[in-house]
């Protein structure tokens, strides 16, 4: 028997489960799929000796995630490959704006607005560790004042209202936009700004980077770790109910509110059971993997030589395609996120070529097929991309869900993250992790500081479950 048992292997899992073996506890990880990882898995969707990234593919925050950074994933082959820009994003069919590592660099490139990035972004880089340290986790009173106003007297606008008050080029404003679309919400709505400055912030100080042969080595890593301290994982087992594991001390639960309800709701109270059923899920998406015959063409060079591209076009694109999931409609024009490791990690495809996948937005639980309008918007901006295509897979939102059951209706962000729904996540709660159940932690993306692969939810989830079995100890 296990003194503590989590169900889901995600990265919020393992660091959860990875938090208490440090601390001695037993723990077992339970997850149903026969691999670990949640969104961090990879498999050869296409052709054979394709490396594919199922759902997440570039880790920014999980190298800037200080629990991250304190484990030995090195020791368990994790290497981080860092393209040589972190992303880049077309603006016009022939020119694109870019996020260099450095600061200098980037406003260099944007002529009128150089000054106005320097002022913006400097600071914030200069202090990202703190930063980080900060805006990680749950909310309380910063270690770092001075710096997290700084950060918070621009993350409470809208992406749209920084981009259009700080600059006045294009390709300004396109850069905020992009960063900003990867919050799933309209860019005219509040806090779109705190995700596009986080990203933006997180290029510049650690970089954009992706693991050495797909994301499935940094879950590979984690579990690695994990069995080091003894920990167990038992895969390919799914959990109908809470009341499988009676004699756990803890039990700390990787999934979204529907799913506790499922594994839990019969022992909760009714008015707790009643506000997760209330919890909110965002837009879904429509991903395509592409095996191709060589590298994308991108016109512009910023883009071929990016690890993450922007696929969107202008602020006022952006904003388009970003507010028509929520009124349930699907964009002509989609703004595509799109990463391509295969130009910087060769590991992933067959000598001479290349992988790559896109995503877009759209209504939760939609099963409309997004190929053709996905495919076009690399076309426009790389005439000749559809000419190198092998092979490709897609994924709906239903596809998306059933590949991990946290996607609800396509959602891969672990909820609506407006500004009600950041402060009271999962419910409106003073230890948002815990629930009225005493032995019973929620973990997942669900929680404070939300979506993203980092592990800090479940770190966080993890300490909140050490005081209470410490307590019950003495």
């Amino acid at each position: 028997m296990s003194d503590v048992v989590v169900i889901g292997s995600g990265p919020n899992g393992l660091a959860a489960a990875i938090t208490l073996a440090q601390q001695g506890y037993s723990v077992l990880v339970v997850e149903a799929a026969e691999t670990v990882g949640g969104g961090t898995r990879s498999a050869a969707l296409t052709l054979p000796g394709f490396v594919h990234d199922v759902c997440s593919a570039v880790h920014p925050m999980a190298v800037a995630s200080p629990f991250f950074q304190s484990l030995p994933l090195a020791d368990h082959s994790l290497e981080w490959v860092h393209p040589e820009t972190p992303f880049a994003h077309p603006v016009t069919d022939h020119t694109a704006v870019a996020l260099e590592r450095s600061v200098d660099a980037t406003a260099d490139a944007l002529g009128p607005d150089a000054r106005a990035y320097r002022r913006l972004m400097a600071p914030l880089a200069a202090g990202a560790d703190g930063l980080f340290r900060d805006l990680l986790g749950p909310f309380g009173i910063p270690r770092h004042p001075f710096l997290a106003m700084r950060f918070g007297l621009q993350a409470i606008r809208s992406a749209a209202g920084l981009a259009e008050s700080w600059f006045r080029t294009a390709e300004a404003r396109a850069l905020v936009a992009g960063l900003a679309a990867h919050a799933v919400m309209p860019l005219e709505r509040s806090p779109t700004a705190a995700i596009a400055l986080m990203l933006g912030v997180a290029g510049h100080a650690v970089g954009w980077p992706f693991p050495r042969g797909g994301a499935q080595k940094l879950a590979d890593a984690l579990a690695a770790y994990l069995r080091a301290l003894g920990g167990r994982i038992e895969l390919g087992r799914t959990v109908e109910s809470i009341d499988e594991f009676p004699a756990a001390r803890a039990i700390l639960l990787d999934v979204t509110p529907r799913q506790v309800v499922a594994l839990a709701g019969h022992k909760l109270p009714g008015r707790y059971g009643r506000a997760l059923a209330r919890y909110r899920y965002g837009p879904g998406v429509f991903k395509v993997d592409w095996a191709l015959s060589g590298p994308i063409p991108w016109r512009a060079a910023e883009c071929r030589r990016a690890g993450t591209v922007h696929v969107g076009g202008t602020l006022e694109e952006v904003a388009e395609s970003e507010r028509a999931p929520w009124r349930g409609e699907h964009p002509d024009r989609p703004f595509v996120l799109l990463a391509q490791p295969s130009v910087f990690d060769p590991t992933r495809a067959p000598d001479g070529k290349h992988t790559a996948w896109g995503y877009c937005h759209v209504p939760n639980g939609s099963t409309v097929d997004m190929t053709e309008r996905i495919e076009a918007q690399v076309e426009r901006f790389a005439p000749g991309f559809r000419d190198l295509v092998l092979a490709r897979h897609t994924m709906n939102t239903v596809a998306m869900q059933a590949h991990n059951p946290n996607y609800i209706g396509g959602d891969i962000t672990g909820g609506v993250a407006d500004w009600w729904q950041l402060f009271t996540r999962p419910v409106a709660r003073l230890n948002p992790y815990t629930t009225p159940l005493r032995n019973v932690y929620i973990c997942s993306a669900s929680t404070p500081p939300g979506g993203g692969v980092h592990g800090m939810c479940g770190y966080f989830a993890a300490r909140a479950a050490a005081r209470r079995l410490q307590a019950s100890t003495l």
